[in-house]
């Protein structure tokens, strides 16, 4: 596979800070109709990530976004091949996975990136094996 992140990655994140309300954080996922948004700290490198799932939690409306996100963040460079999210995803069953560069956050890539590139069939199975031909062979 020859595609890299950054040709299927969404570029234009919309990030956030640990100490932002759930209110305020809520709005901007609706208002940029995004499922899931970065938390940097002050140097824009990644710390969290908050989900629209996160959002369903019973907290104060202005209690910081830093209560629900989740802490374990995954992260991948932006010249890794695909695979490497994909595998990535699959392997910890998440959708997102934060694209960094040089540990800044630089874009997002998700499960619906990945599948854009198989819809796109720039993506192409290999051939299943072919049938032995040797002599004896239990193989048809």
């Amino acid at each position: 596979m020859n595609a890299k992140v950054h040709d299927l990655m969404t570029g234009s994140v919309v990030t956030t800070e640990p100490h932002a309300s759930i209110e305020r954080v809520a709005r901007i996922m609706q208002n940029n109709k995004v499922g899931a948004i970065p938390v940097v700290d002050g140097e824009g490198q990644p710390v969290g990530i908050v989900s629209a799932t996160d959002l369903v939690s019973e907290l104060k409306p202005d209690a910081p976004v830093s209560t629900i996100m989740t802490e374990k963040v995954y992260t991948v460079p932006q010249y890794d091949d695909v695979s490497i999210a994909a595998r990535i995803m699959r392997n910890h069953k998440i959708h997102r996975v934060i694209v960094t560069h040089e540990r800044k956050v630089v874009g997002v890539i998700s499960a619906y990136d990945l599948l854009a590139l198989v819809e796109g069939h720039r993506w192409v199975a290999k051939n299943p094996p072919s049938a032995s031909k040797r002599k004896g062979s239990k193989r048809s």
